[in-house]
């Protein structure tokens, strides 16, 4: 109770005190109270876990963080604390800690989900602590999960072919081709409607994460597909993919997961999923030497660390490049 009580009298106190002298009222307050007892009272603090969540929420919705994003930084932060049960001012390193390896015991997780935890606790915590409503972020000494370097799987040139020679509907031709040469997210294709391509161009705007808006190109082959998909329908949806039965609604993330996957059973493929178009095209530009800018900027992405992550080189090329520059 004296440790809380210490605590809370510091964090009130940050605005007016700097590092030295909050340190120094810290070892007043022990020297002082330690004669005394200290019996907990039944009233709450102003600030609450909840109201201080929320108002992280809103910081990161302002910096353009999706609503997706948003509800599942609001999971788990919520997560923690119905499991620690502690005022946020009074949780510490060994709390955060704790909670991190009996999370990943219970729920058997892979290291990159405990990582994930870690790193939007860490958001909330340093935020608090850039906000001045905590006095140092209890997650600052956790550092980051190893997890690994993992080679994802790309689609090889004759699973691509294979899959577009066995596609029943012009609509299912055209849209793997889409996937497969802009190297867009699902949930940006499922945004797009007709009179967003540019057919002259070969290009079209999609809004990425974050609401950014890129261009992204497709090939002649996709131009084709598409006009000839576009062409077949009879319903006045101005969405670009839709339903292939009446009312033709707009096609959602799910219903292309669902379709790529029978298709890909179909057809003795393993793991046909919309982000793996997105994986093979990033491998493939890297591969025929496309520079690693040019690349971020097609896949939209914020940190090119996150695009390096995308891109596997071939080994045969490594090979090759060794030879050519060293052996």
């Amino acid at each position: 109770m004296k440790a809380n009580l210490i605590n809370d009298v510091i964090q009130e106190m940050l605005p007016y005190l700097n590092n030295a002298q909050a340190e120094r009222l810290q070892m007043v307050m022990q020297h002082v109270l330690f004669q005394y007892d200290v019996v907990e009272g039944d009233g709450k603090g102003k600030d609450s876990g909840q109201s201080l969540v929320e108002l992280f929420l809103s910081a990161k919705r302002i910096e353009g963080c999706s609503e997706k994003s948003l509800k599942y930084y609001k999971a788990t932060i919520e997560a923690m604390f119905d499991d620690l049960d502690k005022d946020v001012k009074h949780i510490v390193t060994d709390d955060i800690r704790g909670y991190l390896t009996e999370y990943q015991e219970k729920k058997k997780s892979s290291k990159v989900t405990i990582d994930n935890i870690r790193r939007i606790l860490s958001s909330f915590f340093s935020w608090l602590e850039d906000e001045d409503y905590i006095l140092k972020s209890p997650v600052r000494r956790i550092h980051r999960v190893k997890t690994g370097t993992n080679i994802k799987e790309t689609y090889s040139d004759e699973a691509l072919e294979f899959m577009r020679d066995n596609c029943t509907e012009l609509r299912d031709l055209a849209m793997i081709d889409m996937l497969a040469s802009t190297g867009m997210r699902v949930g940006e294709m499922v945004l797009l409607n007709r009179d967003d391509i540019d057919f002259n161009e070969r290009e079209c705007i999609v809004f990425g994460k974050g609401s950014k808006e890129r261009v992204v190109y497709f090939d002649a082959r996709t131009k084709i597909h598409l006009q000839n998909y576009l062409e077949s329908r009879t319903d006045d949806n101005h969405a670009l993919f839709v339903s292939l039965k009446s009312p033709h609604r707009r096609l959602k993330i799910g219903g292309i997961e669902v379709r790529l996957r029978e298709l890909g059973k179909q057809l003795g493929l393993q793991k046909v999923h919309p982000h793996k178009f997105r994986r093979t095209l990033a491998t493939m530009a890297i591969d025929k030497g496309m520079p690693i800018e040019q690349l971020q900027q097609l896949l939209g992405h914020r940190k090119i660390d996150t695009t390096l992550q995308y891109a596997m080189v071939k080994q045969s090329n490594v090979k090759i490049a060794h030879r050519k520059y060293i052996g």
